[in-house]
């Protein structure tokens, strides 16, 4: 292993997407990177935030991890990334995810 784990993204959770979106627009400069009435990723300098729907998605922290396609049980998001939920000791989701979202 080389250099720090890269975090993509931390995804918490969003009774309105719309409303959220135009929040966080008004309140910090970030962009739009994908958008649908069940999700969202915001775009930051140094990181990602995506807004999900309660039982969507659960809140976590995404990571990457290249050798998430070796795994069994990893999973494909319907824009192409291998992902797979983990939990910490402390039951807080961590998603591997094979490349930049």
């Amino acid at each position: 292993m080389t250099g720090l784990t890269y975090v993509d993204h931390i995804a918490i959770e969003s009774t309105d997407i719309k409303k959220s979106i135009q929040w966080y627009q008004n309140e910090f400069n970030c962009t739009v990177k994908y958008q649908d009435d069940t999700w969202a990723m915001l775009k930051f300098d140094n990181i990602s935030l995506a807004l999900v729907s309660p039982g969507g998605h659960p809140p976590h922290i995404a990571v990457i991890d290249e050798d998430i396609v070796k795994e069994p049980n990893s999973k494909i998001h319907r824009d192409g990334i291998r992902y797979l939920y983990e939990t910490d000791p402390d039951s807080n989701f961590i998603e591997k995810i094979d490349k930049k979202s």
